[in-house]
């Protein structure tokens, strides 16, 4: 079965779709970057780096070494689909993170779009 485009479309050329998603909304890059950043575990330079080499979704998501286990709390649905349900881990990843710039177009809190447990 052949993979599906999106793995093999860079991330570069899907970064400022998400960036004006959330701009339209009245969000920032800045918030953006927060949310790959904790999803994936990249620093900013790392994930500028992978920008700039062009590097597919697929590989973005590989050499992601520090992915964050609490994105497995993330449901919902996106694109029709329900993340918690993809069974394809690449795919899964790309939905969690299209999931998550969703919640901050629709003007989510950034600690609950992070799943950031309450204070005691």
């Amino acid at each position: 079965m052949p993979k599906h485009r999106i793995y093999t479309m860079p991330f570069a050329s899907v970064y400022p779709a998400y960036i004006a998603k959330a701009e339209r909304k009245g969000r920032t890059k800045a918030e953006v970057d927060k949310i790959i950043r904790w999803l994936t575990g990249y620093t900013q330079r790392q994930i500028d780096s992978h920008i700039k080499k062009e590097t597919d979704f697929e590989t973005f998501f590989d050499k992601a070494s520090k992915i964050n286990p609490d994105r497995e709390l993330i449901t919902g649905v996106v694109c029709g689909v329900r993340v918690e349900e993809v069974e394809e881990k690449t795919m899964r990843e790309i939905r969690y993170l299209d999931k998550l710039v969703d919640e901050l177009a629709k003007g989510k809190t950034m600690d609950k779009i992070l799943r950031t447990p309450p204070r005691a």
